[in-house]
């Protein structure tokens, strides 16, 4: 067996675990980070079956992708990164779910692209949940006002996302998110990574996106 599906096998019994311990009846789905991986590195796991991959550059994903998602059209893809409305064509053609959405501007552009081409995004809304100025995302006042627009223009918004501070504990920023999610009545949460995807667990997300845990550092 590969060690890629090796690893994947360990973090899905990881979180079988942890949600047997809290008694979760929620089973959060594993995003395979393959951000910077070469196709060959990631076709084990497509032949294992595993379903869901998060990429952060829409080119990569588009020249990554396209044939692969031909052969197996069960495949879901991600968007994880941030989202230039220039690209937003591109990404709309290629990817299942955008995860980094954070303006009504990305929004619209958003709604339009997929509209010419009669498909349905399904969209998470990315939260600045520590107000750091060097990340993307919304800040928590202002999500419920996008979360409007979102429906208002016709998207079809699942959930938010984050990414907590790095080096503090992400347990109250996680915490806090449920609770976001809660009040907007979303179904999907989309928090916790390879170092704290457990915690993550905790807090009822249902996305996990896990990269360096799978494939091992990138170079």
């Amino acid at each position: 067996m590969p060690n890629i599906v090796k690893n994947l096998l360990d973090i899905e019994n990881n979180i079988k675990i942890q949600i047997n311990k809290l008694n979760f009846t929620n089973h959060p789905k594993i995003i395979a980070v393959s951000k910077t991986f070469k196709i060959d590195k990631i076709l084990p796991l497509i032949y294992h079956g595993h379903i869901n991959y998060g990429e952060n550059k829409v080119q990569e994903a588009v020249e990554k992708w396209t044939e692969v998602k031909k052969t197996n059209p069960e495949l879901k893809l991600h968007m994880i990164g941030k989202l230039q409305t220039n690209k937003v064509k591109h990404a709309v053609q290629i990817f299942d779910y955008i995860h980094s959405v954070d303006s009504e501007k990305l929004a619209k552009k958003i709604a339009d692209e997929q509209n010419k081409i009669n498909k349905k995004i399904k969209i998470f809304l990315q939260v600045n949940i520590g107000n750091e100025d060097q990340k993307s995302g919304i800040n928590t006042n202002h999500v419920s006002q996008l979360a409007s627009y979102c429906k208002e223009v016709g998207l079809d918004l699942i959930g938010l996302m984050c990414i907590p501070p790095i080096n503090v504990n992400p347990e109250s920023y996680f915490e806090e998110m449920n609770k976001l999610n809660k009040n907007l009545e979303l179904k999907e949460l989309s928090m916790g990574m390879s170092s704290d995807y457990l915690t993550a667990v905790k807090y009822l997300s249902t996305y996990v996106r896990v990269g360096s845990s799978i494939f091992g550092q990138r170079s």
